[in-house]
């Protein structure tokens, strides 16, 4: 089964404008990711799906791959899907661009329920809340789960109920690390977008409203996402001794 991680990256982020090419010891984010991704057992080819010329020339730069997408998608899964559409793969992962922190193991977690279960239309990463900030940021994509460990409801609100902290109970947050069937991916793109995807920004609740399963997996792996220069500050401190930078 072929396997292509694809990393959705834009220039023109609300709240970060030019993230992807910010640095990061030295390195542009997007470098990070692609060559953490390349890490990955589980990964046949990395690819990053853009619409911006700047950062097609510093991936190329790296000697990484870069294919161009139109520049009006609003959601980065339309973005994916239209790369997609050029590679030959059976998987398609979507790698989101504001992870540096990112794991390679997570990729191989992520991708293992569709190799088991060829009936799955696609799986998604979550871990645990560490605590009542991250459980009430915006920028953090709560997610509730039923029995079988597929997603219910994500949300940018604090679900479940904030009367839910403080009973040793996990709340989980869904990480931008999705893996779809190429052939569910393609349909997802043609799914008509739902009130609940719109009002929340999550794209996966197009698929739970359409009545999709989204299988979760948890990942042990800490990560933060970037969505604020804040944030990067953040996150090139706690990378400063990370033994993956040492092996590119």
């Amino acid at each position: 089964m072929e396997i292509a991680g694809i990393i959705p990256a834009r220039m023109a982020a609300s709240r970060f404008p030019g993230k992807p090419l910010a640095l990061i010891h030295g390195r542009p984010m997007i470098e990070h990711i692609v060559r953490r991704a390349w890490m990955s057992t589980a990964m046949d080819q990395v690819v990053v799906a853009t619409c911006d010329e700047a950062i097609q020339k510093a991936v190329e730069g790296f000697g990484g791959t870069a294919i161009m997408t139109a520049d009006t998608h609003v959601r980065a899964t339309d973005r994916i899907a239209e790369a997609a559409r050029k590679l030959d793969a059976d998987v398609v992962v979507n790698i989101q661009g504001d992870e540096p922190m990112l794991r390679p193991e997570m990729l191989d977690l992520l991708c293992a329920p569709l190799l088991e279960d060829p009936t799955l239309p696609c799986s998604n990463l979550m871990m645990p809340i560490d605590g009542e900030t991250d459980f009430r940021d915006p920028n953090q994509v709560k997610v509730v789960c039923n029995q079988r460990w597929e997603a219910l409801y994500m949300s940018r609100e604090p679900i479940p109920t904030t009367h839910y902290l403080g009973f040793g109970i996990p709340s989980w947050k869904q990480l931008g690390l999705i893996a779809f069937t190429k052939e569910f991916l393609l349909t997802f793109a043609q799914l008509a977008p739902t009130p609940l995807e719109r009002a929340e920004s999550v794209d996966m609740m197009r698929a739970i409203e359409h009545g999709y399963r989204v299988k979760m997996v948890v990942s042990p792996y800490v990560t933060y996402a970037v969505d604020t220069p804040e944030d990067l500050a953040r996150v090139e401190k706690m990378m400063a001794n990370d033994e993956l930078l040492t092996q590119y």
